[in-house]
């Protein structure tokens, strides 16, 4: 079974939800996620990973801006 996460976003229409991801077998996040909005794919956000602290295990998604 795969472990997961919740990883907060940050930034643009999606601010302050949280999302779960699975790890990787490395035991870390995909290192984006697109958030859909209200029009699908069309009105969809692209969000990077960063690490909230370089030495912990600990992320969140920044948002970087429309998909389209």
């Amino acid at each position: 079974m795969a472990s997961s996460v919740q990883i907060l976003l940050v930034g643009g229409t999606a601010d302050g939800q949280t999302i779960t991801v699975e790890l990787d077998p490395n035991g870390r996040p995909p290192l984006t996620h697109h958030h859909l909005g209200t029009g699908g794919l069309a009105d969809a956000h692209i969000y990077e990973l960063e690490n909230v602290q370089e030495d912990a295990q600990e992320w969140r998604y920044r948002w970087t801006g429309p998909a389209v």
